[in-house]
């Protein structure tokens, strides 16, 4: 008996399908931006978690937001840290609210 390869279409995406990173990135955006959750720190650990593995990959809106938020919202200096970094990461690539935000912070 010859089996043939069969491509499966479960595993394979579909061309209309958003990746998950750009999901994530939507919904970490949307608690963010929203004025009746984005002041809770929980949804602010939530965003900031969906937002960490888009950073990681290189993709400036996430480096940019997730900076920001670190920055702003992190009480140790470790943290902070980080989002310096994430900003300037972002304002290298073009980013103009990273660079306002790296104004805002070194002055």
């Amino acid at each position: 008996m010859k089996f043939r390869s069969v491509s499966n279409p479960v595993t394979s995406v579909p061309s209309g399908v958003t990746p998950p990173k750009r999901i994530s990135m939507r919904v970490a955006e949307w608690l963010l931006d929203s004025p009746s959750l984005g002041e809770r720190p929980s949804v602010k650990h939530l965003a900031g978690r969906l937002l960490k593995q888009p950073a990681r990959e290189g993709v400036v809106a996430a480096q940019s937001r997730l900076g920001q938020l670190m920055c702003r919202e992190c009480g140790n200096a470790r943290d902070r840290r980080i989002g310096q970094d994430l900003l300037r990461q972002a304002a290298r690539a073009g980013d103009h609210r990273a660079r306002q935000a790296l104004g805002e912070i070194e002055d």
